[in-house]
């Protein structure tokens, strides 16, 4: 599968800003269009995939995104694993990579989406109260959720997958445009391999390991 350096989602935005920065610097003058072209630079930027070398670990989950965990919690009883789990919350500034990644290998076998609020992403609660998209992945006798949230800036959710789709650990499944957060839910028999206040890497960053 052809990989890109920036996904689909960022092409009008980077189109449209050259066009602009073209036209104000050849009919207005340089100086004008240096603000759309550093916009242009940002988005870019913004909305760029970089390789990533996944684990090829079968016991081990990777993190779905770049960023900073901001909270690792008990769930009494999450609705799709159907049992007590865990919960890891990935906070994403608009400066990382904000592509989203399948922890695991699975088959997609639950998909909600929910309108809401766009309150800013490191708030407390935003994942019950903003927009936001849910997946549950199911592998064999492990299944986990991921969620994307959107956030103050992030008004846009992006996925790419659709129930009973196949997805390999650490494949692009969607994004969230400009600000957001991420959660992952596991089962109590996933030893979690983060703690608050840790940088993660998506694809990259083991944030789990299946306990035998």
């Amino acid at each position: 599968m052809l990989r890109l350096p920036i996904v689909k989602e960022g092409f009008p935005f980077i189109g449209i800003g050259l066009i602009v920065t073209f036209l104000l610097g050849y009919f207005v003058h340089p100086v004008i269009a240096a603000f759309p072209a550093v916009l242009t630079a940002f988005f870019t930027y913004f909305f760029r995939n970089p390789r990533r070398n996944i684990p090829q670990e079968k016991n081990v989950l990777v993190s779905p995104a770049d960023g900073t965990v901001m909270e690792i919690s008990d769930v009494d009883n999450d609705d799709f694993i159907k049992a007590p789990a865990r919960k890891v919350v990935i906070f994403l500034s608009v400066f990382n990579v904000h592509v989203n990644r399948s922890p695991m290998a699975g088959e997609i076998k639950c998909q909600q989406y929910s309108c809401g609020k766009f309150d800013p992403a490191y708030k407390k609660d935003v994942g019950f109260e903003n927009e936001r998209h849910m997946i549950g992945i199911e592998n064999g006798n492990l299944r986990i959720t991921v969620t994307q949230i959107a956030g103050i800036l992030a008004r846009r959710i992006v996925s790419w997958v659709t129930l009973n789709d196949g997805l390999t650990k650490g494949e692009l499944y969607g994004m969230i445009k400009f600000g957001s957060c991420t959660e992952v839910v596991v089962p109590k028999n996933v030893e979690l391999l983060v703690k608050k206040g840790d940088k993660v890497i998506g694809g990259e960053t083991i944030i789990g390991r299946i306990k035998n």
